[in-house]
């Protein structure tokens, strides 16, 4: 699961753009201008076959800039 969700910088950050857009959900492709850049994230990418098609599914896993606000995803939807 991807912590971004519960990230304070989850709405301006450039690494969780990058999963949203990986993942094909709608997002502001533009840069904000106030756009947030992590430090030393890592992300896993799952490879799921299913019915001879691939898909992979994108996580942040690890993120030094972190810092946990319990739904701020939600806030600014």
């Amino acid at each position: 699961m991807c912590i971004c969700v519960n990230c304070r910088h989850v709405n301006n950050c450039i690494t969780y753009q990058l999963i949203r857009k990986q993942h094909n959900d709608r997002y502001n492709s533009h840069l904000y201008k106030n756009s947030f850049v992590p430090n030393k994230t890592l992300i896993n990418i799952n490879i799921i076959y299913i019915n001879q098609s691939i898909y992979y599914d994108w996580d942040l896993i690890e993120c030094l800039s972190f810092i946990e606000t319990p739904g701020q995803w939600i806030l600014h939807q």
